[in-house]
């Protein structure tokens, strides 16, 4: 594999990771399912995972028209999609999102428990938008959109779909893996993912103007 395809592997698969951010999602979904028997809990991970996979992958190869039929150059998109990532960044270093996810488990917690038996929560809130949250699946149109040939495609895909499948393992493993992190763990991880974001964030924007504006 050339250089340049291993420079674009790595963004993808650390942006990806970001924005997943599974073994933040990991106590969420272990609350959600822990009423369920094991069996039941293993389904869910595969059909949480499966479903986020659908979504990113409907707009990771229909974003391109999108962007088109809508008349947005990739540069125009590439920023704004900085700036979108900037805020979820904020939000995880200031733990906002963490309450955010916390506040719909507890209400989907709270429906689950008038039932005799666990609902499903594969689609919502697990798949979308746990998993295949806005930032993802803007940055999944954003890959693709830029990527220069089938190659490019296919290592944007690699890196999503090495994240998917980690996110799966982790999922897999939420309970153990939970009471091995702890909450300050899990919280001080999510508050590092937001820093890395937050730069990457601010290069999309930066490269987004640049071209926009004939720039350097």
């Amino acid at each position: 594999m050339s250089p340049e395809l291993i420079s674009l592997f790595t963004a993808a698969f650390v942006t990806f990771f970001v924005l997943i951010d599974a073994p933040g999602v990991a106590p969420i979904f272990a609350s959600l399912t822990a009423r369920g028997t094991p069996a039941w809990r293993r389904k869910m991970a595969v059909k949480s995972v499966f479903v986020a996979t659908i979504i990113l992958l409907m707009f990771a190869f229909g974003g391109a028209w999108l962007l088109d039929a809508m008349h947005i150059s990739i540069d125009a998109f590439r920023a704004a999609g900085g700036v979108l990532l900037f805020l979820i960044a904020l939000d995880m270093v200031f733990e906002k999102r963490t309450e955010r996810r916390e506040h719909r488990a507890e209400e989907v917690l709270e429906e689950q428990q008038k039932r005799p038996e666990p609902d499903d929560i594969s689609v919502f809130p697990m798949g979308i938008p746990m998993i295949a949250g806005p930032g993802s699946i803007a940055t999944a149109m954003f890959y693709m959109s830029e990527a220069q040939s089938i190659l490019h495609q296919g290592v944007v895909l690699a890196a999503i779909g090495m994240n998917l499948l980690i996110t799966l393992v982790i999922f897999l493993a939420a309970g153990p893996l939970v009471r091995l992190m702890g909450a300050s763990v899990a919280g001080a991880l999510t508050r590092i993912l937001g820093v890395i974001l937050a730069a990457l964030s601010a290069q999309l924007i930066i490269d987004g103007i640049r071209g926009a504006f004939n720039i350097g």
